[in-house]
């Protein structure tokens, strides 16, 4: 069984840097793949996200070009995003802002070599394919993701890996960490002040942060490898219900 909370899955695949008009091309997902999660990327999944976010949409909250995922540091936009039959294709344009300008550097050397995409499960579209030549005796077909950004990142491991092999007083002083840039940007977000931009990236970051307390909580991967979850692991996601209550009053 997936969650739907905010997870990451990383991608290696550079195809091209033009310096002259800072522009990078690169597939933040393949199709048809195996991946370290057990999942099978299908063409389409990205369909819905692209059609409603995407560069070509009206809306507000556009699919973001991120560095590390973090929803405070946007290095720039993407300019073409689209499925082919090999995966999703992105070209991006580096911005001019100090972070735009610290990822082209890093790009012309070689620094940021992998991407990944910040995303959530969709359940209903999600498969479970028995095949008893497969660790697991199977794996995950995905024909929906909801997607939120891309990200250039300096290693393509998945960033919540750290996270769960915390222990002790680390793992506690993280958490302390964490909790406390989660209220901080639930306050902000409850006094609804700022650009609809502004609020839609402190919403992404709360899913974000929200995410890695529950793998702290449970020191287990986001991701389940098996089609099957014990209830009693399971711990609630952020209550957005109140969250929007508040801002409503």
């Amino acid at each position: 069984m997936k969650n739907n909370f905010y997870n990451l899955k990383e991608s290696f695949e550079i195809k091209d840097i033009d310096t002259g008009s800072r522009q990078v091309a690169v597939y933040l997902s393949k199709f048809d793949a195996i991946d370290s999660d057990m999942d099978v990327i299908k063409k389409g999944a990205f369909k819905k996200s692209l059609k409603e976010r995407g560069i070509k949409s009206t809306s507000n909250r556009k699919i973001a070009f991120l560095r590390h995922h973090d929803w405070e540091k946007q290095i720039g936009k993407f300019v073409e995003l689209n499925e082919d039959d090999y995966g999703l294709y992105a070209v991006g344009q580096l911005g001019r802002s100090t972070d735009g300008d610290d990822a082209f550097m890093d790009y012309q050397d070689g620094i940021i070599k992998e991407h990944s995409i910040g995303f959530q499960y969709i359940p209903d579209k999600i498969k479970f394919v028995k095949d008893e030549t497969i660790k697991g005796g199977g794996y995950n077909e995905i024909k929906e993701l909801i997607l939120w950004e891309g990200s250039a990142v300096t290693f393509g491991s998945n960033e919540h890996t750290h996270v769960v092999e915390m222990k002790g007083q680390e793992k506690t002083e993280h958490i302390e960490k964490i909790s406390k840039e989660l209220n901080l940007c639930i306050r902000a977000l409850t006094n609804g002040n700022g650009t609809d931009e502004r609020l839609h990236e402190l919403e992404m970051k709360i899913k974000y942060l929200n995410s890695q307390l529950i793998l702290l909580a449970t020191n287990d991967p986001v991701i389940e490898q098996s089609n099957e979850t014990k209830s009693k692991d399971i711990i609630k996601p952020f209550d957005w219900n109140a969250v929007m209550q508040k801002m409503n009053k």
